[in-house]
């Protein structure tokens, strides 16, 4: 064991872990490179609901990285937003995009888009369905 600046003892090898900031992991290499989510061009919103793809092939978990398998785990319990996961796995959305890419490919997530706003019935539509559902 040696000891780093501040005289706490450091183990070998450990110059990739930094006690207060974590694993110094760069984006890039989480991302083998890539800036985008894998070769179909896909685009992930950041509202974009990801779901784990239960009948899907999937893929060995063995065989992913760990970010692959975070991800996975994040999206077993409940369906998450590309925002959450980001918040969840404490990565830049950029590098979860490119990740859920490739999991999007692996056919181990569905993804899904919400409704937008212009589909959404008209209020006063809305209103008068209470309406007449008080009325009953």
């Amino acid at each position: 064991m040696t000891e780093d600046m501040t005289g706490a003892p450091r183990e070998q090898g450990s110059q990739w872990y930094d006690h207060e900031a974590g694993p110094l992991v760069r984006p890039y290499a989480m991302t083998g490179g890539r800036t985008q989510p894998g070769p179909t061009g896909v685009r992930f919103d950041l509202i974009a609901l990801v779901t784990l793809d239960p009948g899907g092939p999937g893929a060995d978990e063995a065989l992913l990285g760990p970010e692959h398998r975070t991800l996975i785990g994040l999206c077993r319990t409940e369906t998450q937003s590309v925002a959450e996961l980001a918040a969840g796995a404490d990565l830049p959305v950029g590098v979860i995009r490119v990740l859920l890419g490739d999991l999007l490919e692996l056919g181990c997530v569905t993804v899904s888009r919400p409704v937008p706003p212009a589909q959404l019935p008209d209020e006063r539509i809305l209103r008068e369905v209470i309406e007449g559902l008080r009325a009953l």
